[in-house]
């Protein structure tokens, strides 16, 4: 669907209310977070809570990159409950694959990872709901701060890991998307705005 941008991030061109993320974050209180799965991939607290998810799945929510060839995904309740985190995912017009929010724990590290992943075919934004000046995500070594509100993507087959030096959680809504041409184009324009590159 697109060539190679070259890149391993790129701030989109797209950005949502941080005060309204965080109400909506904040009704999901009676919601239990539930433990990430991949056990030796962290230290301290990273938990999930589905917003979208295959329907049936045996681990609800909880696959770290979306399978672009199952067609049949659900909201789940914690998504009704958050008319904001809704009206969020109607901006992208591309279809939606698994969405979750993800939190780190003050004093917790996701451990260095990659993921295969046919990036030609599926690609995640990260959402910050909640941060912290203290939280440091590097990809292939590189301090990238990101804001609460801003959207970003990243290459996830590039090592990539962060950690949460902070008092507070951070919390980060992932949103897998199938590539189409609005969704090439949009990763295309903010490869653009990148100082040094054309537009």
């Amino acid at each position: 669907m697109r060539q190679d941008l070259g890149l391993d991030r790129l701030a989109l061109p797209i950005a949502f209310d941080p005060a309204r993320l965080a109400a909506d974050l904040a009704g999901l209180r009676a919601i239990a977070w539930t433990e990430h799965f991949v056990t030796a991939g962290y230290e301290g607290d990273w938990s999930i809570i589905a917003l979208r998810q295959a329907a049936g799945a045996s681990r609800l929510g909880l696959t770290d990159i979306s399978d672009p060839d199952c067609s049949d995904y659900v909201e789940t309740a914690a998504a009704a409950a958050c008319p904001y985190f809704r009206q969020v995912l109607r901006t992208f017009a591309c279809p939606l694959l698994s969405v979750r929010l993800t939190r780190l724990g003050p004093g917790s590290t996701i451990k260095e990872h990659a993921h295969d992943v046919d990036e030609t075919r599926v690609a995640q934004v990260h959402i910050p709901i909640t941060t912290n000046n203290d939280v440091d995500f590097r990809i292939n070594g590189g301090h990238c701060p990101m804001p609460a509100g801003s959207v970003w993507w990243f290459r996830l087959s590039d090592p990539h890991s962060v950690t949460n030096r902070g008092q507070t959680d951070r919390v980060l809504m992932l949103v897998d998307l199938v590539m189409n041409d609005w969704l090439a184009a949009l990763l295309t324009r903010a490869a653009g705005t990148v100082p040094g590159r054309a537009a």
